[in-house]
Parts: structure tokens; sequence; C-alpha cells
């Protein structure tokens, strides 16, 4: 087990750094989905099956299955790509190397200097011992979390019904103003057949 520990910490790493760094969509999601396997056998190989179940039925199923429909919504192409890789400047990753690097000397310190005994031990965490955990003595933290989930799902709806409305109402607008633009646009050539033969007839009467 420590050997698959140590793999899928690896695998989990490498994936989403080209998650990060990936510009096309559909790759980055894919290699998410890597990630996110990865990870849910770090909590196997640490005695956690059930959160390693649940990194795999809700994250790596669920959430990436609304991921998907979100980019084919978008219909990300060749310009959300050019997008990336303009994102994607060396000065844009400054910040986030130092703050790696100095995260990476303080494990290597913590794990040289440490008492490390290079094993993975502790108990099987079971879906009994998870759900006696939350509904017993963190049984008020899920409500509030619970609360506070439906809370933001409602304001995002809202949010959502406003955008959509106003899109709505500038799309009507742009649609009456084409509309008037064109029967503007109209009328004159609707009208000149119309007063041709009204100045033949003048001036044929002007010749009798």
């Amino acid at each position: 087990m420590q050997i698959a520990f140590y793999l899928s910490g690896l695998v989990a790493i490498l994936a989403t750094l080209r998650v990060v760094t990936g510009t096309h969509p559909v790759h980055a999601l894919l290699y998410l989905i890597v990630s996110l396997i990865a990870v849910a056998m770090v909590f196997f190989a640490l005695g956690a099956p059930f959160a390693g179940a649940l990194e795999i039925i809700v994250y790596a199923g669920a959430i990436m299955v609304l991921f998907v429909f979100v980019v084919m919504m978008l219909n990300l192409g060749e310009s959300a790509v050019e997008q990336e890789r303009a994102w994607l400047q060396p000065k844009a990753w400054v910040g986030p190397a130092v703050l790696t690097a100095v995260l990476l000397i303080v494990m290597i310190v913590t794990l040289v200097s440490g008492d490390y005994s290079g094993t993975i031990s502790g108990e099987t965490l079971t879906a009994k011992m998870v759900g006696i955990s939350l509904f017993g003595p963190y049984l008020v933290i899920v409500e509030l979390a619970a609360m506070l989930l439906l809370a933001a799902l409602v304001a995002a709806s809202h949010l959502g019904r406003s955008d959509a409305h106003d899109e709505a109402d500038l799309a009507r607008d742009r649609q009456r103003e084409l509309s008037e633009q064109a029967q503007a646009s109209a009328r004159p050539a609707r009208e000149t057949p119309i007063d041709a033969p009204q100045d033949t007839r003048s001036t044929q009467e002007g010749k009798a």
C-alpha cells in the first residue's frame, strides 16, 4: 500500500499540472478525471475507502459530467484555446512557482528532520463510522453546511435568472431596432415605383 500511495500521489501531481497548463478544455477535463481518481487511490491507501468511493462517484463521476455539459453548452473552440495561451504567460507563473517551492522546501525539511518511519498505518474508516460521526457529534456542522449550500444554490439560481432576463431584454431590443431599420429601409423602395407613373403623367399632361 505504501508504493500505491506514492505512485498515486505522483500521478495526481502530474495530472493536476497538466490540468493547469493545458489549453484545450476537453483535454484538461480528462486530466482532471485522472487526478481525481489518483486522489481516490491515495484515500484507499490511507485506509479511507469511503472517502475514496465518494471521490470517484461524486467528483470523478457527477461533477465531471456537469463540467462536460458546461463545455458542450459553451461550445468552446479554437478561440478559447488562443485565449488560454494568451493567459498562460511566464509572468503568471512567478507567484505560484514561488509558493510551490516554499511548500516543497517545508515538506522536505519536515520529512528529513522529523520522526518519519516511512510506513503508513491506521484504522480503516468505514462508511458506518463516517455516518456515526456526521450524525452524532458533528450534526450541527452538517446541518449548517447543508443550509449554506442551499443558500448558495438559491443565490446562483437567482443571479442566473437575472442575467438571463437581462440578456433576453437586450436581445429583444436589438431585434426591435433591426426590424425598425429594415422597415425604414424598405419604405423608400416601395414608394419609388408608385411615384414614377405620377411623374410620367404630369410630363405627358404638360406636353399636351
